[in-house]
């Protein structure tokens, strides 16, 4: 019998993780074929998080909770999981219910057919502004037309992951981590798969714009240089421009005579050139910041216990 893990970070979720253990478990009953293992993991929630998944685990020993030692973000909650799953697939999904769990039937079936990837792209992305849907997909596309790999648009972390994707994915250990590019550097074989994203079923998104800001710009870093060439343009243009300006100002002082204006043209240089300086100086410290991270070499989690055991 093949076994399926379901992973599920979680951070204050007490609302919503009755809700849906209520269809996962329906899910899991309906499909006998399969041993199940439902992992939670619950990146430092403030609220009865711990201890409503400590209650499921009682009831239900399908269930299994991983307590990180404090809130280390989603994406390390997800190599977490990914260290500690023991499935021959994973299903990736979210502990609000936007990822119905119903799908996950047809992610299997294909899976069954050979894949190794079976991602869930959305059809409608539920109730999100009208901004922030422009924002993502510019993101998704100046991620495409500057990296070489190729990232799915519309595309979270709901999905299907072979036991090979597992491996490969535990393999990479960055500090940094934009996982959604990850799953597309790794390779092996995909398959799309449609679906409408619901809303919230409780409680409040934990991404605010800010959060979102911050894995944009981690995984612009992590997996193009292109913001460094950019920099680098910017260089070449400005010293272009600087030098036709200059040859502009000594022809027209040698042929018209012309007094040059000083203190204006000087402060608008000086701002100009200030300007892209510190543009460029920011974009490489960016890249700098994530290399001082990634040398310190600390591991990118802290597991505090596993199904209420104290770890090692």
């Amino acid at each position: 019998m093949k076994r399926v893990s379901i992973l599920i970070p979680a951070y204050n979720e007490e609302e919503s993780l009755p809700l849906l253990y209520r269809r996962l478990a329906d899910l899991m009953d309906a499909q006998p074929m399969y041993a199940w293992e439902v992992l939670f993991v619950n990146d430092g929630s403030r609220d009865h998080t711990l201890a409503i998944l400590a209650q499921l685990r009682e009831s239900d020993p399908r269930i299994n909770y991983l307590d990180l030692s404090r809130n280390y973000g989603k994406e390390a909650a997800m190599l977490a999981g990914f260290d500690y799953v023991t499935g021959d697939c994973m299903v990736i999904m979210d502990a609000d219910l936007q990822h119905p769990p119903e799908l996950i039937p047809d992610m299997l079936r294909l899976w069954e057919q050979g894949y190794d990837d079976v991602y869930a792209r959305r059809r409608t992305r539920g109730r999100e502004s009208f901004l922030r849907r422009r924002l993502t997909a510019a993101f998704y596309a100046l991620l495409r037309h500057t990296t070489r790999v190729t990232l799915q648009p519309n595309t979270g972390d709901f999905r299907l992951l072979d036991a090979v994707c597992i491996r490969a994915l535990r393999r990479l250990r960055e500090s940094q981590r934009y996982t959604k590019g990850m799953f597309s550097w790794i390779g092996f074989r995909k398959h799309e798969l449609l679906f409408d994203q619901q809303d919230r079923v409780a409680g409040q998104s934990k991404w605010g714009f800010f959060k979102l800001l911050n894995l944009a710009i981690e995984g612009i870093t992590s997996f193009t240089v292109a913001p460094l060439r950019i920099a680098s343009v910017c260089g070449a243009i400005v010293s272009l421009l600087a030098f036709a300006y200059g040859l502009f100002i000594l022809l027209k002082n040698l042929i018209y005579d012309d007094p040059v204006a000083g203190f204006p043209t000087l402060m608008v240089t000086i701002l100009f050139l200030g300007g892209v300086q510190l543009l460029c100086i920011g974009i490489i410290g960016e890249y700098l910041g994530r290399i001082f991270t990634e040398t310190k070499q600390r591991p990118v989690y802290f597991v505090s216990s596993y199904n209420g055991e104290r770890a090692d």
